[in-house]
């Protein structure tokens, strides 16, 4: 069986697709939740998937705690089992949209031929950009505006991006999956952006903030007209909601006083940043 399984060919071509994966550089669900999101709000239909065989360890020694992850799902209600899933990788389209959305798990073996279905599909489609969206944790507190760092896969794509509130990335260590994609796409005649939302450290749970900030700059940049009033609420109870747990945690309330001094002192330190909030607010006309 191929690797590459294509259930419907598409009547229509595509230029964008969007991807998330779980995994690496999903803390607070923000990589494959903004697609899940995407994937609801655009009613998006699956038409392919990539066969998990070749891609991924379903078993090693050790603890049980250091093994889950690399297990296949399972269910049982009532004793009966009800659901066994293996990985999956999926893809979706959206033809009001000319819009490919990709939901998988990041791979533990086989990446070449895990990204070369990727990039056969989006040949055969007319995919002429590709988008990773995922997140990382870092000292943003929770109180604060999501900070959005981005990598390309080429130096001209940073114009398009610089009425985006973007930081460019300065990074070095273990690569993903997706920098493999950022790699291979200049020889396979792609764009890649990858665009990476840092998280609070210190929350371990789901993160609307950080889905909600990298969703607006997704819709923007692909002219999608979406309402994001929902995930906006979401936003807004998740703060609420992390306030209230931090508040019974006087030391940790002081640890977030000083990540809202630095990220402020940094803010402010940096000349685009601080006009913008002036505009925002009016101040530059005063």
């Amino acid at each position: 069986m191929e690797s590459l399984i294509i259930h419907k060919k598409l009547s229509f071509k595509t230029l964008h697709m969007v991807l998330g994966f779980s995994g690496w550089m999903n803390g607070g669900d923000v990589s494959t939740d903004t697609v899940e999101y995407l994937k609801n709000k655009l009613k998006a239909k699956k038409f392919a998937e990539i066969n998990f065989k070749n891609f991924y360890i379903l078993n090693l020694p050790g603890m049980m705690q250091q093994v889950a992850q690399f297990r296949p799902y399972t269910k049982i209600q009532d004793g009966l089992l009800t659901n066994f899933q293996y990985p999956k990788n999926e893809f979706f389209y959206d033809e009001k949209n000319n819009l490919i959305l990709f939901l998988g798990k990041e791979p533990n073996l086989g990446w070449d031929e895990y990204a070369n279905c990727i990039f056969e599909l989006g040949e055969k489609f007319g995919v002429k950009k590709m988008y990773f969206v995922g997140s990382v944790a870092g000292p943003t507190p929770h109180t604060r505006e999501v900070r959005i760092s981005c990598s390309l896969s080429s130096e001209k794509q940073k114009a398009e991006l610089k009425d985006y509130d973007i930081r460019f990335t300065n990074y070095e260590g273990p690569a993903s999956i997706t920098t493999l994609l950022t790699k291979l796409s200049k020889k396979k005649g792609t764009e890649m952006i990858n665009f990476v939302a840092e998280i609070p450290i210190y929350v371990q749970t789901k993160n609307p903030k950080g889905i909600k900030a990298i969703t607006k700059r997704l819709v923007k940049l692909l002219n999608i007209d979406i309402d994001l009033d929902d995930l906006s609420k979401m936003s807004n109870d998740f703060e609420k909601n992390t306030n209230e747990f931090v508040a019974k945690q006087p030391e940790l309330t002081e640890q977030i006083k000083k990540l809202e001094e630095n990220y402020d002192k940094e803010f402010l330190g940096q000349e685009g940043n601080f006009e913008e909030w002036l505009k925002q607010h009016g101040i530059d006309k005063l």
